[in-house]
């Protein structure tokens, strides 16, 4: 019943900006945990960043920090990831994923998922 959907995807030169969205359905959201990740080929999926539902709590990796923006829009049940300044580094597909706990401390804690996004940042 849970399903989540991800927009905005699409390719950009280096130091341009995208606005992804993740429209959730079925799960609440305001009490939850819920977080974008990428994965690049040949990479490993990494968790871009992760917000509580509260937001009170935000998270993101290293490589991201100052360039992109996490946050919530309760009333239409939808999550954004505001990115600018972007890399090549930060070409890959984008998934939007909600949690089955509010603690969240793992990757594992993330059981729905959206289809991705794909981002592809050129030099």
């Amino acid at each position: 019943q849970v399903e989540l959907a991800e927009s905005g995807g699409g390719s950009v030169q280096t130091g341009g900006s995208l606005r992804l969205s993740c429209v959730i359905e079925g799960y609440a959201l305001s009490t939850g945990c819920v977080a974008w990740f990428r994965q690049a080929p040949e990479k490993e999926r990494e968790r871009v960043a992760r917000v509580k539902s509260d937001g009170a709590s935000l998270a993101y990796i290293d490589s991201v920090k100052g360039r992109f923006t996490i946050s919530l829009d309760h009333a239409k049940n939808t999550m954004y990831l505001d990115m600018v300044n972007l890399k090549p580094r930060d070409t890959g597909v984008y998934y939007c994923a909600a949690a089955n706990t509010i603690f969240c401390y793992t990757d594992a804690d993330y059981v729905y998922w959206g289809q991705g996004t794909q981002v592809t940042v050129s030099s």
